[in-house]
């Protein structure tokens, strides 16, 4: 076995008197090979077997059923790269993933009559995530699955969600598909239900770790995290980019990138002027990265301009290139010059008002020594004497 690979073995063996008749009454044998089975198609190593076993006859976790629409797959691909829990243990151990268009091996009337027997058995206590905007144009017709249209599939499973979680920009307000002419009547997921609060994780993609915090924090507590005014999760959205940024430094020293490839974009400058939208879009992104690759794994980090993909009015609103609208401190306009020669002098104007402050405070100085040598002679006189005292 090659060195740092893990395989399960039998030390992590469950109840064997709990495999007996799993799975539609399979015995032992035939439920572990089956479960083998699936860990191979799954591309994992066949003592992964187990671990499939184990959570076949586990209690049951909270079922998650997730809806796709005007997608483009990336909110389940950025969940796909997880390492922390990784994907299986999230849904072997954790959650139980029921419905899913990208990753379930089902298809057509097997997929969707599953998708039905899961919400039934689940009614009122299952999770439902979507990804992808709602068309509403032409009737709702622009996105159809299993015969019925996007707007009824997301009505029929929210009526029975303990919880509505929008995942991704699209889900969340809209995203790129309702900007500009809109010819699908694109709308984030909120628009369509509203007798329920829809939590949203914005992004394009989302970080998944946000994801995964939310869930994972509904399964441990029964609860919602603290949530903004747009129904974000504040752990995540609480804060400006800006705040967080590690270019801020430069921002308040008046250093800028001008344009890609000038001195300060190499050394690492500011991207405001380049038109950076970190001052007005609040994510985590600076402070937890994107594919667990180390610091500074995010548009920003990598030298390009956030482009305020989570914020609605701001990502696929505003050009790339346009200047960000300030929401904390503004740069002021008495920044020195960053291109200033080495060695020049003081020019003749500047002279002048030090000169002028200089002798102002010197006067000021002569004036108050001289008030308090008065003070100090006014005492002495008015002092009593010894034969005063007698």
């Amino acid at each position: 076995m090659p060195d740092g690979q893990v395989v399960n073995d039998a030390e992590h063996i469950g109840d064997l008197e709990s495999y007996e008749n799993a799975l539609a009454g399979l015995n032992r044998r035939d439920f572990l090979a089956y479960c083998t089975g699936v860990a191979a198609t799954l591309g994992l190593e066949p003592g992964f077997g187990v671990s499939i076993a184990n959570a076949a006859v586990a209690a049951p976790r909270p079922t998650v059923i997730w809806l796709s629409g005007q997608a483009c797959t990336g909110c389940t691909e950025t969940l796909l790269r997880t390492n922390h829990p990784t994907l299986e243990t999230l849904i072997l151990d954790t959650i139980s993933l029921d419905y899913n268009e990208t990753l379930m091996t089902g298809s057509g009337h097997q997929a969707e009559n599953w998708k039905q027997q899961a919400m039934k058995a689940n009614w009122g206590k299952y999770l439902m995530v979507t990804d992808g905007s709602v068309p509403t144009g032409a009737g709702g017709n622009y996105c159809r699955v299993a015969g019925k249209t996007y707007i009824e599939a997301v009505k029929d499973c929210a009526a029975g969600a303990a919880a509505v979680i929008s995942i991704g920009s699209c889900s969340s307000w809209g995203g790129w598909v309702s900007t500009g002419v809109n010819p699908t009547g694109a709308k984030g997921l909120n628009e369509i239900i509203t007798d329920k609060p829809v939590v949203t994780i914005p992004g394009c993609p989302p970080n998944p770790y946000n994801f995964l915090s939310l869930v994972l924090h509904f399964v441990t507590f029964g609860k919602l995290p603290a949530l903004d005014d747009k129904m974000r999760p504040k752990f995540a959205y609480g804060r400006l980019i800006h705040e967080n940024c590690e270019r801020r430094p430069h921002f308040d020293a008046g250093r800028f990138a001008m344009e890609f490839g000038d001195y300060g974009h190499r050394q690492g400058y500011c991207l405001y002027k380049l038109g950076c939208k970190g001052p007005e879009t609040y994510h985590n992104c600076p402070s937890i990265g994107f594919n667990d690759v180390g610091q500074g794994t995010w548009p920003v980090g990598t030298g390009h301009p956030c482009f305020g993909c989570s914020e609605k009015g701001v990502g696929f609103t505003k050009s790339i290139h346009e200047l960000a609208t300030l929401k904390s401190v503004a740069p002021p306009n008495t920044y020195p010059a960053v291109a200033t020669e080495k060695g020049q002098g003081m020019t003749p104007g500047a002279a002048a008002v030090v000169a002028g402050i200089a002798g102002a405070a010197i006067g000021a100085g002569a004036v108050i020594a001289g008030r308090l040598g008065k003070q100090d002679a006014n005492a002495e006189r008015d002092a009593p004497t010894d034969s005063d005292a007698k």
